[in-house]
């Protein structure tokens, strides 16, 4: 089985996702300064969930390249990670809509250690279909960033309900933290590339 339709698939399905976000924004009633400034916390949000579903697209593109071969197990993995992510405009026009009240708050963070979760099922998947001597396997050995950031959203999720400041600093730092490039990843690229180019 290829992997060209399931990241095809993919791509159209955080696109829309993305789409719908941006539907859902509130434009200004007026077009004065101070209806723009109330419209910022909304623009604000959309752009950490813009950031969070583009991490995960470059994530799932990376993870998807370096990739032979999927299955059966692979595709439900991926749609179960899809399902997770296609909740993200929901979740974020909760927490807009309700002003930044502690359950919506709470709800994102949900929401986003499940996606991460879901993320982490598709990994493994791939891993075990690939077999104990993969390449990818090698590069995937010690995901700091992957293991941390469910354990930040569980701090994430109970803290809105003493401030949400906390909530939403740990769900930025996350955010931050993936924009980094993978340096293992990427010489795992290199290196496909390089076989690629040789054959």
């Amino acid at each position: 089985m290829t992997k060209n339709r399931l990241e095809a698939f993919s791509d159209a399905v955080i696109a829309i996702v993305i789409t719908i976000m941006v539907l859902e924004l509130a434009v200004p009633h007026d077009d004065s300064w101070g209806a723009f400034r109330d419209s910022v916390p909304g623009l604000a949000v959309y752009a950490l969930s813009f950031v969070f579903l583009a991490i995960y697209w470059n994530n799932h593109h990376h993870l998807l390249h370096a990739s032979e071969r999927v299955n059966g197990r692979i595709l439900w993995a991926n749609m179960h990670l899809l399902f997770w992510l296609s909740l993200v405009p929901f979740v974020t026009a909760w927490m807009t809509e309700s002003d930044f009240h502690a359950t919506p708050v709470a709800v994102y963070g949900v929401v986003l250690i499940l996606a991460a979760i879901a993320y982490y099922v598709l990994q493994a998947q791939i891993l075990v279909a690939h077999g104990p001597t993969a390449k990818l396997r090698a590069a995937l050995a010690h995901d700091v960033k992957g293991k941390v950031s469910p354990l930040l959203y569980a701090i994430a999720i109970p803290a809105a309900y003493v401030t949400i400041w906390i909530s939403l600093g740990l769900y930025i730092f996350v955010a931050l933290m993936w924009l980094v490039p993978d340096p293992r990843i990427e010489s795992l690229y290199q290196e496909i590339d390089a076989d690629s180019s040789a054959s």
